[in-house]
């Protein structure tokens, strides 16, 4: 009984496993047409502005501005920056732990919130996608998911909404401003920033400059 029951369990965890890998796998090749948080704020508002625009028709600055602000490693570790993880512990907070990979896993496949059972399922499909997707891919489908103001998502509704400009013509400054917004674009405004916006942004234009000459903007930049 114990056996049959233990062929059971492992069959399960390998037709998860299998499944998983190959839904990662689709989304390396086929851009996801929405996520759940999509689909939910689209019902709440009534619509919401969003256009898919490839990462050669992204300026490079605004690329660079996104991972000086979310995950300044990005392109040296596999899914997790353990050394992000721990100062995070250190200081109390799990602010700055999570990368632009794991950002990616739950924008794309899973949910927002802080449940620990979505905190599993992310910490265990990111391992997947960095497996699976080029550092550049998982850098363009987050530039066209994440959030830049309410219904505002992607790097081209955000460059138009804001701006009034294309993706491929975004300023460092405008980069930084957009980049700034992330962690809360439903309270941040790149059009009207405060004083504490502009200081991040500084800080942000200065992390984008500082990962290009590094070395810690090649995984993405082709």
């Amino acid at each position: 009984m114990l056996n049959r029951l233990s062929r059971l369990i492992w069959r399960s965890v390998a037709v998860v496993f299998l499944v998983v890998v190959a839904v990662v796998l689709l989304g390396r090749f086929v851009n996801p047409p929405t996520t759940a948080y999509m689909f939910g704020e689209s019902r709440r508002l009534g619509g919401i502005e969003r256009q898919w625009v490839p990462m050669d028709m992204i300026a490079p600055v605004m690329a660079r501005s996104v991972v000086a602000a979310e995950d300044a490693n990005f392109c040296l570790h596999w899914g997790f920056d353990v050394a992000a993880i721990r100062l995070a512990i250190a200081q109390g907070s799990n602010r700055g732990a999570s990368t632009l990979s794991q950002q990616t896993v739950k924008n794309v496949y899973l949910w927002h919130g802080r449940s620990w059972l979505r905190k599993a399922m992310e910490a265990g499909i990111t391992p997947v996608l960095e497996a699976i997707w080029p550092k550049r891919r998982i850098l363009e489908v987050y530039l066209n998911v994440a959030e830049f103001d309410e219904g505002v998502f992607g790097v081209r509704a955000a460059a138009q909404h804001y701006f009034g400009v294309a993706p491929d013509a975004i300023t460092a400054q405008q980069a930084a401003q957009l980049a700034a917004v992330l962690p809360a674009p439903q309270t941040r405004s790149a059009l009207r920033p405060t004083a504490f916006l502009q200081k991040r942004a500084a800080q942000i234009r200065s992390g984008a400059a500082t990962i290009e000459a590094d070395g810690r903007s090649d995984c993405f930049e082709s």
